[in-house]
């Protein structure tokens, strides 16, 4: 789909769609089950539909997300980093997934891509993208993180040599549990306010991430559903899913703006996973699999040559 020259709502809207229906089907292939659908409307503006799996054999818990949302007054968490915006009104538009598999050695994934739009009477109106992905594994590999990190930045080359070092670095510093010190898992690309080149540019460049999702994450999914496990490491998965819960409750603004502006509570904390474990002070035995994880991929490595 190639992208218009000037700012176009519907177009955003259109692409936006047949990104969650194709990644939809491509995840419901490998699961072999349907994905529930819920239509929403919003009581402030718009509305949206959510795509969810769970308890399923492949997929624990899994939500693809379309939302459209409006308001009269930009919500505090969106006009933080732009005080010049606020009191504008805005609408937002965006599809947001996280899949938690049920087997542990197949990594938890996220991914947005969004449109945000401010308004007011007499001035141009405002726009800019944002979104990125990220992995988070509970036994690293290599080669997954390679894969990862090699498709992220085949989506990227195409619209300048410097976005994904640079977006690779805004993944790495965005996805960090400060209180924790450390990575909420290998990283992948996240980027905001970016509005570079202007609309088509912008627009083509949101795309290319979005459509390499599937091919960053249905290989690593499909490489590990069949792998053997036990209680050990249900068991870690579940201290380690800890980590996302206490990422989207306390540092992610994509959960605070849904819950700020009303958005559908349901749809917002779907990217919960199902089966949590906290410990007090608990670390993993120096050489085994679990220590692993710690020293040698939660430490922002450059998977790939930039």
């Amino acid at each position: 789909m190639s992208a218009p020259a000037a700012f176009d709502t519907p177009a955003v809207k259109t692409w936006l769609l047949d990104l969650q229906a194709r990644i939809v089907a491509a995840l419901e292939a490998i699961d072999g089950a349907p994905f529930r659908t819920d239509r929403w409307d919003r009581p402030e503006g718009g509305g949206g539909i959510s795509r969810l799996i769970e308890d399923s054999r492949v997929l624990e818990r899994g939500g693809v997300n379309f939302s459209h949302v409006l308001g009269d007054r930009l919500p505090p968490s969106a006009s933080a980093h732009r005080p010049e915006l606020a009191g504008r009104r805005w609408e937002a538009m965006g599809v947001s997934l996280v899949m938690h598999p049920r087997n542990p050695y197949a990594p938890t994934v996220h991914m947005n891509v969004r449109c945000f739009v401010a308004h007011k009477d007499g001035e141009a109106t405002v726009w800019w993208f944002g979104g990125g992905m990220d992995l988070t594994p509970y036994y690293g590999f290599e080669d997954d993180a390679r894969h990862f990190h090699l498709s992220c930045k085949t989506a990227l080359d195409p619209y300048g040599a410097d976005l994904y070092p640079r977006f690779k670095q805004g993944c790495d510093e965005y996805f960090f549990l400060k209180h924790r010190n450390e990575p909420r898992g290998i990283g992948g690309v996240f980027f905001d306010d970016f509005s570079e080149g202007g609309f088509a540019h912008a627009f083509s460049m949101t795309q290319s991430v979005g459509d390499h999702f599937i091919e960053a994450y249905v290989p690593i999914l499909k490489r590990h559903i069949a792998t053997a496990y036990g209680e050990r490491e249900r068991d870690f998965q579940a201290y380690r899913r800890g980590r996302y819960v206490e990422f989207n409750l306390v540092f992610d603004r994509g959960t605070l703006f849904g819950l700020q502006s009303g958005g559908r509570t349901e749809s917002i904390l779907m990217s919960m996973p199902p089966v949590v474990k906290w410990r007090y002070d608990w670390h993993p035995e120096p050489g085994t699999p679990e220590a692993r994880l710690y020293t040698d991929f939660l430490t922002a490595r450059h998977w790939v040559e930039a």
